[in-house]
């Protein structure tokens, strides 16, 4: 049948109206006309019948197939508006819908910092590195990414020729990558343990690379040092941090920095001389370091390691910054733990932090900085603070996923 799409989906799919409702269709653009094949709520694209002015010649050959990107196609200016529109409609729904909301910050290409691949060894015995198709779990080998950094890609080629040699990988298995200061960090899982001739090879490769460190570890277990050539030591703000395999970063060094910038710019611009600020779900510090110019810190982190590490780091660095271990998500804080905190600064993940917004707004915390990395979870949790009588101050949307239908924001709200 014949569509017209009028909208662009939640997840980077274009929305059109049939008799049964909303149907999406990957790869199409607002204002378009198709001829398509339905099933249930999605739809596959048989002719473009009309296309929109917007849309551009994808930059990769490995578009549409490579889930990493959906929206290579679209022209930056309507793509950037529409990433935008997701905050606006995200604080309108939890009940702000005059929110001051700034106009995107988009992060270049191949700036990104940090990848989780997929491993899969072929019946010849050759091992193909690459991002997973759409929505299934097929690997498309990955032979360009204008996303990630170049000497992270450049790594790829040698690996996977390495890994050919591993008999850890009978089949399927997963690679972390983190670009440290220090050089490429490396976190392998695979489906088999590794022999000492495994070891030997991935030291080998470590050596003609020049990797600080390669990790392994099992499906879900936790990771050993298979080669380690040096030190590993990563800067945030200035504090150097040692982190564990596989660590999380933030996705690049520019959506960092533009997220610090909007967390500083919506901080009280006063704050009481003893203030002090809590971050919460603080990993390792990357919001702490910079936040302790303004206030003493306390950062509450539930994985050990990153605790650890965030301490050493602070003690190290001279910084009013103290590493607290507890996992938020089961202990929440609430009543008097909050009444010390002039500002709380909270960083949830993807599922976002319901219940301890809610305490937050209880207990009437004087400013609190939400970090989103999911504009559904923010519009829930974010309800509350409506209902406490919280304004927002300062909106920032950063597109730290570039081309994906993912949004991160800084959003400020004041009571």
């Amino acid at each position: 049948m014949e569509l017209l799409i009028d909208s662009m989906g939640a997840a980077g799919d274009g929305v059109a109206q049939a008799a049964g409702g909303p149907v999406f269709l990957p790869q199409t653009l607002p204002g378009e006309r198709v001829r398509a094949r339905l099933s249930g709520k999605r739809a596959e694209v048989e002719a473009w019948l009309e296309e929109s002015p917007a849309r551009v010649a994808p930059p990769c050959r490995h578009f549409p197939a490579c889930g990493g990107c959906v929206l290579q196609h679209w022209a930056p200016d309507p793509y950037a508006e529409w990433k935008r529109s997701r905050l606006v409609e995200a604080l309108s729904r939890a009940g702000f819908p005059d929110a001051p909301v700034a106009p995107l910050v988009t992060t270049p290409r191949n700036s990104r910092q940090r990848a989780d691949l997929g491993l899969e060894r072929l019946p010849d015995g050759r091992v193909q590195i690459g991002f997973h198709q759409r929505g299934t779990t097929a690997l498309v080998p990955m032979q360009e990414c204008h996303v990630l950094q170049p000497a992270l890609v450049a790594l790829l080629g040698p690996l996977a020729e390495t890994l050919r040699h591993v008999e850890g990988l009978r089949r399927l298995g997963s690679a972390v990558i983190n670009m440290l200061t220090s050089g490429p960090d490396i976190l392998l899982r695979t489906d088999a343990p590794l022999s000492m001739p495994d070891r030997r090879q991935l030291a080998a490769f470590a050596t003609a690379q020049r990797i600080p460190r390669i990790a392994w570890g099992g499906k879900g277990g936790p990771a050993e040092v298979a080669a380690q050539l040096g030190p590993v030591r990563h800067l945030l703000s200035g504090a150097e941090v040692v982190p564990a395999p596989g660590a999380f970063l933030q996705a690049s060094p520019e959506g960092e920095a533009a997220i610090i910038a909007a967390l500083l710019e919506g901080l009280p611009r006063k704050l009481p001389g003893r203030a002090a600020i809590a971050d919460l779900y603080a990993g390792l510090g990357t919001l702490s370091f910079p936040l302790a110019a303004r206030a003493r810190v306390t950062a509450f982190e539930a994985v050990p390691e990153a605790v650890a590490a965030l301490g050493t780091a602070a003690g190290k660095a001279g910084l009013r910054v103290k590493a607290v271990r507890r996992d938020l998500d089961r202990q929440p804080l609430a009543g008097p733990e909050l009444r010390e905190f002039a500002a709380v600064v909270l960083d949830p993940p993807y599922a976002g932090a319901a219940e301890q917004t809610a305490l937050l707004a209880r207990a009437g915390v004087p400013s609190i900085l939400y970090v989103s990395c999911n504009p559904v979870a923010l519009a829930r949790d974010a309800k509350p603070l409506k209902a406490a009588g919280y304004r927002v101050t300062t909106a920032v949307p950063v597109d730290q996923f570039l081309w994906s239908p993912h949004l991160e924001a800084v959003v400020a709200f004041t009571r």
